[in-house]
């Protein structure tokens, strides 16, 4: 095998790629801010159409789905990925489905002079639509062409665009820039830039060399890419993905413990949860994230002692840290590590379907479960994370270090060893494997 190199080209592409990333979460933050603004706005389109005034329950349902439209459009883009990745190529998939996010954008951005909620409800499910498939496609695209030795650290730049893309819908929401009466409809339409921007550059991008050689056959192209070395040429549970009610929710949950002006604390959860996103490329360790959850029981003492109210405060923000320097990135990537590149599109899919039905899940039923159950909701989230832990601990292999093929190998040998065939599959999952040799 050549030499893995981090040269200038690997870094333009990884950073357009990421474009995607940072779509998919200015879209997931940006709905939050103008909140009170956006529901003024659909009460005044149906009582232009409407003879009585609409009803309060009205409201909260239109409202509500203008939210959750765009999860279920997450849902079905992310379970749509391997049509496009198969067909068009990891490069030209991301490139096509621009268009959708500019179709969603245009939508969002002229629906208050359409006097339209319809517009808007369609905008959201369309870059929902589009945010879903990006979740596909950034990771598996990024995995493919980045050397084996750095995967892990350029796999959380994947994250790192999404938390940029949350903290920058959240400035950008303040009524002093884009949140105000007139400006939120380009609030909301803010995301056609960055669409653009990547569209004009992905063309300069590498298509990656896997899919040339393996789903294309065209060997000779393969060659001429730079990132050749890295993949020699000659199935398992997925990992739990992120449940995000301390990022929905935390406004509510701010004002709850006390903060006067919450919308300044959600962003600077933000900016915690971009500076350890930061920290997590260079610190890839396990992360005993249960151990955190366990102060946001604070919130049962909260209403007892009002210190406890900064202890919540404190405990929020640790958890946001210490997600972003393992749940948060990880499962984005390591999805695309254990499979190899046949099933690699469909396991990519069905990994982010599960993500977007379990944050549809979340947020559908965290304000009913907050309410019946208070601060004890929190258990429920404790009692996952254990579960996920002992799995991860047990049925989850290191990737590190390690090529697809590799990995691949590890759970031909797992599945040898449950029919009495092959060697203890978790020893051989803690020690690392002997680099592949095969020649290109």
């Amino acid at each position: 095998m050549g030499t893995q190199k981090v040269t200038p080209s690997l870094i333009f592409a990884i950073a357009i790629a990421t474009i995607g990333s940072f779509q998919f979460g200015y879209n997931t933050g940006v709905i939050n801010a103008p909140e009170a603004i956006i529901k003024d706005f659909l009460n005044y389109t149906l009582e232009e159409r409407l003879e009585d005034l609409p009803s309060t329950g009205l409201l909260t349902s239109l409202w509500s789905l203008s939210v959750a439209i765009f999860s279920v459009g997450g849902m079905i883009g992310s379970f749509s990925v391997g049509l496009f990745v198969n067909r068009f190529g990891r490069r030209n998939s991301m490139l096509f489905v621009n268009l959708l996010a500019i179709a969603g954008g245009s939508f969002m951005g002229f629906c208050k002079l359409a006097e339209s909620f319809e517009m808007l409800i369609l905008g959201r499910l369309i870059i929902g639509l589009f945010c879903g498939l990006c979740t596909g496609f950034v990771p598996m695209y990024i995995g493919e062409i980045s050397p084996t030795a750095l995967r892990g650290a350029f796999g959380t730049l994947n994250q790192l665009g999404i938390v940029i893309g949350i903290l920058i819908a959240q400035i950008f929401g303040l009524e002093v820039i884009l949140g105000s009466e007139e400006l939120w409809p380009v609030l909301l339409g803010f995301t056609i830039i960055p669409a653009v921007l990547q569209s004009v550059a992905l063309p300069f991008c590498p298509e990656s060399p896997r899919f040339l050689l393996i789903n294309r056959k065209e060997e000779e192209k393969a060659k001429e890419s730079e990132y050749l070395p890295n993949f020699p040429m000659g199935i398992s549970g997925f990992c739990e993905q992120g449940r995000r009610q301390v990022f929905y929710y935390s406004t509510g949950i701010f004002k709850d413990a006390g903060v006067q002006e919450p919308i300044y604390a959600t962003i600077g959860a933000g900016v915690v949860n971009t500076i350890f996103t930061v920290v997590s490329v260079t610190n890839m360790e396990w992360v005993i994230l249960f151990l955190i959850l366990t102060f946001l029981c604070s919130f049962l003492l909260q209403n007892n002692y009002s210190w406890m109210s900064f202890v919540c405060i404190g405990a929020i923000l640790v958890f946001v840290a210490f997600f972003e320097i393992g749940p948060g990135p990880i499962p984005w990537f390591i999805v695309a590590e254990l499979f190899s590149q046949g099933p690699r599109p469909a396991a990519v899919a069905v990994a982010g379907c599960s993500n977007w039905t379990s944050n549809f899940l979340v947020g559908l039923l965290f304000p009913s479960a907050a309410a019946y159950l208070g601060a004890y909701v929190f258990i429920i989230f404790s009692t996952f994370l254990i579960i996920f832990l002992v799995f991860t601990f047990f049925k989850v292999p290191e990737t590190r270090g390690r090529t697809f093929e590799d990995i691949t190998r590890a759970f031909e040998g797992q599945a040898a060893d449950s029919s009495g065939k092959g060697s203890n599959m978790e020893m051989n999952s803690m020690r690392p494997f002997k680099q592949s040799t095969t020649p290109v």
